[in-house]
This record gives C-alpha cells, structure tokens and sequence, in this order.
C-alpha cells in the first residue's frame, strides 16, 4: 500500500508551502544519493521527490487531498510532471459502454486519437557549490531528449513517400468490437494494432529514425541559475523536453537544483552562518581582525569585553533574496573564545599582576588570578 506523502515528508496535512519547502530541502540533503551511501537511500530520495513533487504544486496538492493516490497517478512523467487533465481513456470506456443503450455499434463516435500529441517533460539534476547558489549564473548542462527527425520532417515515411491513411481503421485509430448480450449490444474499442493508434500506415520507413519520427539526440545547453536558489528550486526550461508526436508541440525540462554544503558557511534562509574563534585577550580588549565572506574578506569590529557565543552581523553580506537579488540578507557570526590551557611563565607573571589589579579594585581577589591556577 502507497504511503501517505504527509508521512513521508514529517508534515502535517495543514501545513503551508514554506514550512513544507522547508522539510523537503531537509531530507533532501540527508538521502541524496551523493552524500547518503546507506542501503535504501536512494529509493528514500525517490520517494521524498516524489511526495514533494506532487504537494508543492497547489493543483496537484489538492487533488491528492480529495483523491488520494489516484488524483495524481500519472503527475509525475518523466521529469515528475504531466498534466492529469488528459482522461481519455475513461472517456472512451463510458462511451463505449453507454453506445449499448444508445444504438449499439451505431452509438457516438470516439474521438480521433491521431492528431498531434505534446512531447514528454525532462527532469535534470543540477548540483551547485555555495557561492554559484548565492549569486548564480550561467551552467553549460548536457541532456539527452527527443527531437523531430530532420530526414522525414517527423512523419517517419522515407523521403519521397508519405504515409498513408491505415486501411483496418480507415484513419480513426480506433477499432469497434460490438458484443450482444441479454443485457442489450455493447461496443469495445480499442487501438487500432495495425497502425498502433496512429491513424496512417507507413510502407517505406525512413532510415534515420526507423519509422519513428523522432530521433534521441544529446546536446549541450546554457541555463541561468538566479541568484539566492536553495536546494529544491525548480527551473523550468520550456520546449527542451522530448518533441511531440505527430507535429506537436515539445515538453519541458524541469533542472531541480541541490547545493552542496560548504565547510565554512551555513544558510538560515538568506542569511548566510559561520563561526569565528578569538583569543581571550581580543575579546576582552577588543580589536578588528579579518574574516571570510562570501564575497570575499571582509573587516570586522570586535567590541571589548565580547563574550563568548556573542553573535556580530555584517549586513547585506547574506544571501540574495530569491527575484529580488538586490535585497541581500546578513552574514551572522558566532563568536567562539579560545582560552589556553597552557601559559608561559611570563604571560601568568603578567596575569597575576592584571588579577592582583582587579582584586584590589574590587576587593573578591580578582577573577584573572585563579583561571590557570594550579
């Protein structure tokens, strides 16, 4: 039995779309298959794209609420999206069905299935380092999808020849079987199994793409990243899909983007993390000291007497909000206080005169005095 996609992402059924990015980007990072090496990982991951797939998209989200499973079964595709709009085949069965009472084998006729048909979607997995998902760019991606065969324009005949219209169907694509039973005549149909549905037959093949129309073909293509994407951004690349079928229009190519971490920084939405250790004599006297940034190094002001865990900001040095990449978040940096376990005998000297100071100042002995005591 299908398991719920709620479970499989940790969330709620009320949850909103943000805390919902949130949970995917989370468990997306812990199974992908390049950093979880563990058995069942990588059908982990499948699974949680899949859920994740289906609940971000609100259409799809919603029929999945109503319907479950079988609102959505067929949303996936080859890149995770298809339109479930197309439910023909349910409509040729009750039309079929109901052609009985209608007339029997003279009922409707089912509509042609031969015209034009939209290509498939692609999906694309897209790895970035920190910095190119922080200010993005342009990436040079190899994919490999259908095009129209330029030998035969996509009609599959030999040039020269053209295809004809199939003799068991006469064109429809379609064949009737009618059945009589106590219960009155009833009509089946089904795809024509000599033109396969198609509607035309074709006597000479064309030798580029054996009759198919279409050829799988590699290529290079250049996409820009915007800046401020995440792990579990989508981009969309339209008509880089497979070609359609018979003249129709080429699906889309949909790059889902995984950031790799960094050994410096984290990211807390825009803002960008990081941690810096000092000696107790900068925090206590105070300084300016040099750190690392995403854009490079920066200058910052260490106030006197910082304590430990303190947290300084360098505005505007964070993350560029996704759509709006002149608004920048912060860079947030935790102050850590490097305490030595061992002095030289000239620095306690110096130590215990500072402590001897302070405690004569404040008559409790002085606090500096008894930190490496011993």
């Amino acid at each position: 039995m299908a398991r719920d996609y709620y479970d499989i992402l940790g969330v709620s059924r009320d949850i909103d779309q943000e805390d919902l990015k949130r949970a995917y980007r989370r468990l997306a990072r812990k199974y992908h298959p390049d950093v979880n090496k563990e058995a069942g990982a990588e059908e982990r991951f499948k699974e949680i794209n899949r859920a994740y797939e289906v609940l971000s998209e609100p259409e799809t989200r919603a029929r999945y609420d109503r319907f479950g499973e079988a609102g959505v079964g067929s949303a996936a595709g080859a890149a995770g999206f298809q339109d479930f709009g197309d439910i023909g085949g349910f409509a040729d069965i009750f039309e079929s069905f109901f052609s009985g009472f209608a007339g029997g084998a003279g009922g409707q006729t089912t509509r042609r299935r031969s015209g034009p048909a939209r290509g498939d979607d692609l999906r694309f997995d897209l790895r970035l380092d920190f910095r190119e998902a922080v200010f993005g760019g342009e990436k040079e991606i190899r994919i490999s999808h259908l095009e129209t065969c330029a030998t035969c324009g996509g009609n599959g005949a030999k040039p020269g020849t053209r295809p004809r219209t199939c003799t068991t169907c006469s064109g429809s694509g379609q064949v009737r079987r009618a059945t009589r039973t106590p219960f009155g005549s009833f009509t089946q149909v089904s795809a024509c199994p000599t033109c396969n549905g198609s509607g035309q037959m074709i006597e000479d093949r064309c030798e580029t793409c054996n009759g198919n129309g279409q050829n799988q073909v590699t290529k290079k293509l250049k996409i820009t990243i915007p800046a401020g994407v995440d792990t579990g951004t989508r981009l969309r690349v339209s008509n880089e899909g497979d070609t359609g079928q018979r003249g129709g229009p080429a699906g889309d190519l949909y790059v889902y983007l995984f950031v790799q971490e960094d050994s410096e920084f984290q990211r807390d939405g825009i803002n960008i993390l990081s941690q810096l250790k000092i000696s107790y004599l900068q925090a206590i006297l105070g300084c300016r000291i040099p750190v690392n940034t995403v854009d490079g190094e920066e200058e910052l002001m260490i106030p006197a007497g910082t304590q430990p865990a303190t947290v300084l900001t360098l505005e505007n040095k964070g993350v560029p909000r996704l759509g709006n990449p002149v608004s920048r978040g912060n860079h947030l940096i935790t102050i850590l206080i490097d305490i030595p376990t061992r002095i030289t005998p000239e620095e306690r000297e110096l130590l215990e005169k500072l402590a001897k100071i302070k405690g004569d100042r404040t008559g409790k002995g002085g606090f500096l005095g008894g930190l490496f005591r011993g």
